[in-house]
């Protein structure tokens, strides 16, 4: 069951059938500006290796995609850096949540993958150190393969997260004192915060993310994102560690390598097959959407389009 019809079919019926249960869960309220969105806001979107797309709900709202972005500079930075990137971060599952200082001090300062928070700071830490201006650069990165200059940052959302950051300036302080960091802390931090605050759609997200479907996908002046080997190992960290101490939860439960962020969005990917975004505010105990996991959980059940 892969045809374009059948995942447009699966995508309505599974999409009004959790409409219609209890919206469980709390919306990210620790950070003051995500406290604001409306709770039921439920978006999904999908796009095929064949360039066919289908939405339903709030699949056109602007969301803070938080820790999806992880994804992007990551990405940048492999593009930019190679393998070199890997002497800073591992790239092994954490177990542990995803602004825990607790390995830090057992791996002496390498972050155990550059999706929780503490990798995360160390790309960007890479970005700043081998970029002209990383803020600049970073959103020409996204504008170009997502295609749309009207990308930005949130000045509000990064300044929100800023005022309650306390963790995360520890982790990056914690990072500079075992020397894995070049930059001074504070400018990797307000670079970590505007990552954060980027805001994109669903349709926006499954757009941007189609390098990571199909290695054939090019920028419109014919650029290769990254190459096979590349996007391969990015795909088996997003499977491994895309959602911190919930990872194998959402492998055994979906099958498909994804990402999530404290927004509410989950974006999944099943390459050369399609990308999947999810968008539904309230979050798990971990974390993650509660929409957003039990939708793409079923999504893979109903069309067998599992990995595995």
């Amino acid at each position: 069951m892969n045809s374009r019809t059948n995942y447009q079919k699966a995508i309505v019926d599974i999409y009004h059938r959790i409409k219609n249960e209890e919206n469980v869960g709390e919306v990210a309220s620790y950070i003051p500006e995500l406290s604001k969105v409306d709770p039921d806001k439920f978006g999904v979107c999908l796009k095929t290796v064949d360039e066919e797309e289908f939405g339903i709900g709030d699949w056109q709202t602007k969301f803070s995609i938080q820790s999806i972005s992880k994804v992007l500079s990551l990405s940048l930075a492999y593009k930019k850096l190679g393998d070199k990137l890997w002497k800073r971060v591992g790239v092994e599952p954490s177990g542990s949540s995803f602004n825990s200082l607790v390995q830090l001090e057992t791996d002496n300062g390498i972050p155990r993958n550059p999706l929780i928070n503490a990798g995360a700071m160390v790309i960007c830490d890479l970005l700043i150190s081998h970029c002209d201006d990383a803020n600049s650069d970073l959103l020409d990165f996204i504008r170009k393969i997502c295609v749309n200059n009207n990308i930005t940052y949130s000045k509000s959302i990064a300044n929100s997260e800023k005022s309650v950051g306390y963790r995360n300036a520890a982790l990056c302080h914690f990072i500079k004192s075992f020397e894995n960091l070049e930059n001074d802390p504070t400018d990797v931090l307000d670079f970590y915060f505007n990552m954060c605050s980027i805001e994109l759609t669903c349709q926006e997200l499954t757009r941007t993310f189609m390098y990571l479907v199909n290695d054939k996908f090019r920028t419109a002046d014919n650029e290769q994102i990254l190459n096979v080997s590349q996007a391969k190992r990015i795909n088996a960290i997003l499977q491994t560690c895309g959602f911190y101490d919930e990872s194998g939860e959402f492998s055994f439960r979906v099958g498909l390598p994804g990402k999530s962020g404290v927004g509410g969005g989950i974006l999944a990917i099943h390459p050369n097959e399609y990308v999947i975004a999810v968008w539904s505010p309230k979050l798990n105990k971990k974390g993650n959407s509660n929409r957003g996991m039990k939708f793409l959980e079923l999504f893979t059940t109903i069309t067998t389009s599992s990995i595995f």
